[in-house]
């Protein structure tokens, strides 16, 4: 299904090459407001407004304006990207029964860090609900926000065909070398 609104949050292509610690600091710090040092400025990541304030999200900076912009119906202020989209959107769409975290977390398309993350924080704001087993529900509040990012994205309501249900490709292994002498020794032992 095409999109017709890339006008939400995302997060940076590259965020798995952060370490866990990084990527644990700058999730939990997303939105906070943050000011600039005296005589200098930020410069908004949507309006290119400068600004002596904004809302940060993983080193970019938002005006209040833009940020309240971004923030989808249903969402009750919480940052909504695509990979939240998906993993709500494969929970709703499950048919028979719920699906296990570790479905979830494996295609959700970002880092297994990230994932988790973002699965434990949107059980934390009442989207979902986990069992004692591991399995996923998506509660009404989720459906609401589930339903307002699909808006904001497609134009209507979730529907299952919004999303792609392969997981996310695997990294390549990258195969050692054999050596030709074995009787060589290392220099770096």
């Amino acid at each position: 299904m095409q999109k017709k609104s890339n006008f939400h949050f995302t997060y940076p292509i590259n965020i798995g090459e952060l370490d866990l610690a990084t990527m644990v600091s700058m999730y939990r710090s997303r939105g906070e407001p943050r000011k600039s040092m005296p005589g200098e400025y930020f410069s908004c990541a949507l309006s290119h407004e400068i600004l002596k304030e904004g809302k940060f999200w993983f080193g970019l900076y938002y005006s209040q304006k833009i940020w309240d912009e971004l923030i989808t119906k249903g969402s009750e202020g919480y940052p909504i990207t695509e990979t939240e989209f998906r993993v709500l959107g494969l929970i709703y769409s499950s048919e028979d029964e719920p699906p296990h975290r570790e479905y979830i977390e494996r295609h959700s398309r970002v880092v297994d860090k990230l994932s988790y993350l973002i699965v434990n924080d949107l059980r934390g704001f009442g989207f979902l609900v986990e069992d004692e087993s591991g399995y996923l529900r998506i509660t009404p509040r989720g459906e609401r926000a589930l339903h307002g990012i699909a808006r904001r994205m497609y134009g209507k309501r979730f529907l299952p065909e919004m999303i792609d249900h392969t997981p996310k490709p695997e990294a390549p292994k990258i195969e050692e070398a054999q050596r030709r002498h074995q009787d060589q020794g290392n220099l770096f032992k």
